[in-house]
């Protein structure tokens, strides 16, 4: 079986997409988002393909795609879709995958079911995307948390932003995982820079590693 990962993040608009953009590059990977909330504009796979410029054949289709840029459960509700869960798979490919989720782990697709119930149930390894900012160590401590008591396998801590050491240290310290990398704000964001950013904060051998439970 290839390499599988799912992305997630702390908080919606943290850039997972552009995480998951570069990791999809770097492992010559396929990308699915399986489920798609907001078609006014560019989608995250639209994202994806500009930023790295992979064929669409390695695209996987949504599962679902609402039209409002909304939590899927109220977008799915006005669309008039029921989304269940149980249909969302990860597809059967013969190279990597990069699987991104939709804002946080605990975002609903429906009153009775999270984005973390349905990431448990695959059991693939998890990295969590999170913030440098101000508050990130609340928010990603009680992502873990979320995982953990799902005994979701969490892959590891990529953070975003601006290098702030003493919050990195502490969420990994405190938390207990492991840190990927991270990967800067980019002012301008091509496939080229991009790429550049990924190769020099990440080290692809240590990030592909199995992290033991």
């Amino acid at each position: 079986m290839s390499q599988r990962f799912v992305v997630t993040g702390t908080d919606t608009g943290i850039g997972k997409t552009v995480f998951s953009a570069a990791l999809t590059d770097a492992l010559n990977a396929c990308y699915w988002k399986p489920i798609q909330s907001g078609l006014d504009g560019e989608t995250d796979s639209e994202m994806v393909i500009r930023l790295v410029g992979i064929p669409a054949h390695r695209i996987i289709p949504e599962q679902w795609r609402l039209t409002a840029p909304l939590s899927p459960h109220l977008s799915a509700a006005i669309d008039k879709v029921r989304l269940e869960s149980a249909m969302l798979q990860p597809p059967d490919v013969s190279q990597p995958l990069v699987i991104e989720g939709a804002g946080g782990l605990l975002v609903p697709l429906a009153t009775d079911t999270l984005f973390a119930d349905v990431f448990a149930r695959w059991q693939l390894p998890v990295i969590l995307c999170a913030r440098t900012a101000l508050g990130t160590i609340n928010h990603t401590l009680l992502s873990l948390e979320a995982m953990r008591s799902r005994q979701i396998p969490v892959h590891g801590v990529v953070f975003i932003g601006d290098a702030v050491t003493d919050t990195e240290n502490t969420i990994v310290e405190t938390g207990q995982v492991r840190r990927l990398g991270r990967l800067p704000r980019l002012d301008v964001l091509t496939q080229q820079r991009l790429r550049q950013a990924f190769r020099k904060t990440f080290d692809l051998s240590v990030l592909c590693e199995r992290y033991p439970q």
